[in-house]
């Protein structure tokens, strides 16, 4: 299976990667797992996804920012290795959603992070995942994930 290929059926669009807005690195490797740092729903340097899941914003909308934040995991992915086709597949995902007092469906929210990285990686996007409500994360934004792939052997140090 052809990665590449996989996005542009999709019709989904790569962007260049964002540098970090702090002190630590997109991309750390250890061995054949690549660590992701938390991505928000950026579109050149700009939070576009921001407010409280809930009465503020609807899962839908939340949904949409948590797709932007995959797609901006796969950004780092492509910068850190030069070729998505190295990554073999998804480990596990991490997700924040700020959320309103009283709104308990951050998983719902975050299927749609899970169900592109199926749509990417096929049997090989399916992961191991975490979906947490939290009252505020950065710049206001309404979704951030971080998330742990596989290289595939070759690529593995």
């Amino acid at each position: 299976m052809n990665i590449n290929r996989r996005i542009e059926a999709l019709g989904l669009h790569i962007p260049p990667s964002s540098p970090p807005g702090a002190l630590y690195v997109p991309v750390k490797q250890l061995g054949g797992a690549l660590y992701v740092s938390g991505q928000v729903p950026m579109v050149d340097g700009k939070p576009v996804y921001t407010g409280k899941v809930g009465s503020e914003r609807s899962i839908e909308y939340g949904q949409e920012a948590a797709r932007l934040c995959v797609i901006n995991m796969l950004a780092a992915l492509k910068d850190f290795t030069g070729d998505l086709n190295k990554v073999k597949g998804v480990v596990k995902l991490l997700a924040f959603v700020n959320s309103e007092v009283g709104f308990w469906e951050q998983h719902i929210v975050v299927n749609a992070a899970s169900q592109l990285l199926f749509d990417v990686f096929g049997e090989d996007g399916r992961h191991a995942r975490s979906a947490v409500g939290t009252n505020q994360l950065p710049m206001d934004v309404t979704v951030e994930i971080e998330g742990i792939f596989e290289l595939r052997e070759q690529e593995a140090e």
